[in-house]
């Protein structure tokens, strides 16, 4: 993540097309010493590199893809939660919005010079994240509480969040919600003792431009 780094930045960047689920393509930046470790960090299901240069010229790119294709450089955690246990079967179908988006994108007029374009290679996170055949959450844990559990089986990790099923049906956690607790085992029972938020519909934005 380079929004707080500083401009002159002697580092190479790059551009990424990262997708989450029908509908929700982002665009984002990453030094290219982290390789694809910041892809694993949000959760992506599938992406691909755009291209790579300096900072500067790959956040010009990002503000270009914004601005003309009006692609978002976030995409909310509880959008991306909801929709991990129905996602398209198959690679190429995960694969075919960041292929679509990525040939639209490196044919754009006023291209940073400096920012070299990469060839659209999407890259499939769904079997490391376990989410083949992923059941559906029913929601997530919106805080721990002193007492609480959650204890049952782990069914897929994807970016900060677990999905355990637990207490009779799959809920996320959020790791970021452990910082300052203290964790200990809480033993083989199947138990579900703090606040659960449940999903509500999504409503989807239609990112113009791609569909």
């Amino acid at each position: 993540m380079a929004a707080d780094t500083i401009a002159d930045d002697p580092r190479p960047y790059h551009v990424y097309l990262a997708w989450f689920g029908p509908g929700m393509t982002k665009v984002g930046i990453t030094a290219l010493e982290r390789g694809s470790a910041r892809l694993l960090e949000q959760g992506a299901v599938c992406f691909s590199w755009l291209g790579v240069g300096p900072l500067m010229a790959a956040r010009r790119t990002e503000e270009l893809l914004r601005a003309a294709l009006r692609v978002p450089d976030r995409i909310p955690y509880g959008d991306k939660r909801a929709v991990r246990s129905a996602l398209p079967a198959s690679a190429a179908e995960r694969a075919a919005e960041v292929e679509d988006l990525h040939a639209r994108a490196v044919s754009l007029p006023d291209w940073p010079e400096s920012l070299d374009r990469e060839p659209c290679q999407p890259v499939d996170h769904a079997g490391a994240f376990g989410l083949t055949d992923l059941p559906a959450a029913v929601g997530e844990v919106t805080e721990l509480v002193a007492g609480g559990v959650v204890s049952g089986r782990l069914v897929a990790a994807a970016g900060p969040d677990l999905h355990v099923e637990a207490g009779g049906g799959v809920v996320v956690v959020d790791t970021r919600l452990m910082t300052g607790w203290e964790l200990v085992s809480a033993g083989g029972d199947d138990e579900l003792t703090v606040p659960v938020r449940p999903f509500r519909e999504r409503e989807r934005s239609v990112q113009d431009g791609l569909f």
